[in-house]
């Protein structure tokens, strides 16, 4: 069967692109869209959130000095990882870490190491440890180009023709629409499960991160009971999650601990 050329174009563009294997995990991933164009129009978002007159930015304080000291280390220590094992060309971070006043229990890390952690999720932190447990875990989602992977799932969903126009041009509505939305949102359970597969990446991640950044891995049991204290149930079911529960999160976590603790040298 003879093929238009459209198609063909659509085939050169996930050959190119599709090749991708996740650092540490070593699993296979299909991407449609490059590094470059996602890292520009996460810093760009980045930025017009830290300009917006409503964002807080909070500098100088003990805590903010706090977020930049364990970002820093973070990827300092993510960066010479990647180098030593073939990975660093593919990595052109330039990493931010800012501390936003506001009572959401949040944080999260952009394509290209933009990171944002709210203040309000501190309180549950508690300490360096708590608080490299969930940034080194939304580092991991960067690390893991979960938002480009998330990007190609809903443009392959779409039409697969979309992919060809997220891949060569930025300005495409629908693909800002993605990365404003950090992940992705994806209304279908097989996306939505999809995503728990992510979120149980960036832990395992984050686990060896925080390893390698001097702070003991246990730590993250304690964080993500705290965090389970604090919902206090009210979470949806796991099947119609984006998140597992918070049992089976708990336990994924411990079964990984002896993997990060070969990375831990402590401080």
């Amino acid at each position: 069967m003879k093929m238009s050329k459209p198609i063909l174009a659509l085939f050169a563009a996930v050959l190119f692109y599709s090749c991708s294997t996740v650092p540490l995990t070593g699993r296979k991933q299909f991407l449609a869209v490059s590094d470059s164009e996602i890292n520009q129009s996460a810093a760009a978002s980045y930025q017009q959130l830290l300009s917006d007159p409503k964002t807080k930015v909070i500098n100088g304080s003990t805590d903010a000095q706090r977020v930049k000291r364990v970002g820093n280390q973070l990827a300092a220590a993510i960066q010479q990882y990647l180098s030593q094992n073939g990975y660093g060309d593919q990595y052109n971070f330039k990493w931010e870490f800012n501390l936003i006043d506001s009572k959401e229990v949040n944080a999260w890390c952009m394509p290209g190491g933009k990171v944002a952690v709210y203040s309000g999720i501190l309180p549950i932190t508690q300490d360096d440890a708590g608080l490299a447990t969930v940034m080194g875990h939304e580092i991991g989602h960067a690390i893991a180009k979960h938002s480009a992977e998330r990007i190609s799932q809903e443009y392959v969903a779409q039409g697969l023709g979309a992919a060809v126009g997220v891949a060569s041009n930025t300005s495409n509505s629908a693909g800002l629409k993605i990365v404003n939305a950090l992940y992705g949102t994806g209304s279908q359970l097989a996306l939505l499960h999809y995503s728990r597969s992510q979120e149980t990446e960036a832990d395992r991640l984050g686990l060896t991160f925080m390893a390698m950044a001097g702070y003991n891995p246990n730590a993250a049991v304690g964080f993500w009971q705290r965090m389970a204290a604090k919902a206090g149930g009210n979470a949806p079911p796991e099947f119609l999650s984006t998140h597992p529960s918070d049992a089976t999160r708990i336990r994924e976590i411990q079964n990984r601990i002896p993997e990060a603790m070969k990375y831990y040298k402590g401080k």
